[in-house]
């Protein structure tokens, strides 16, 4: 049981930990200090935790990596988004 726990609370911590910064991304409305290849990695590793957590009937793996793959598209999306905006910016100023 006390495993369970463990586990639920590691869940919970690995992927309301992008929250904040999707916040910021919105409310700064830049994420160029997010690495690209940091983002793909665990697009990547998510996808993987996912179909593990899938294959072993595990809800709580298959929901929290669920949740992970979502905030982190969100903020791959919002960098893409916000980097377009800022080089059309710059691009009409020249």
């Amino acid at each position: 049981m006390i495993w369970h726990i463990l586990g639920t609370l590691a869940a919970i911590c690995t992927t309301v930990g992008f929250i904040p910064q999707i916040i910021r991304g919105i409310k700064t409305k830049r994420l160029n200090d997010v690495s690209p290849i940091m983002l793909s990695l665990y697009v990547v590793g998510g996808s993987l935790w996912l179909a593990y957590g899938i294959h072993l009937k595990n809800s709580i793996i298959a929901l929290a990596n669920g949740f992970t793959l979502s905030f982190v598209v969100t903020i791959f999306l919002l960098r893409i988004i916000y980097n377009k905006r800022v080089s059309k910016h710059e691009t009409s100023m020249d």
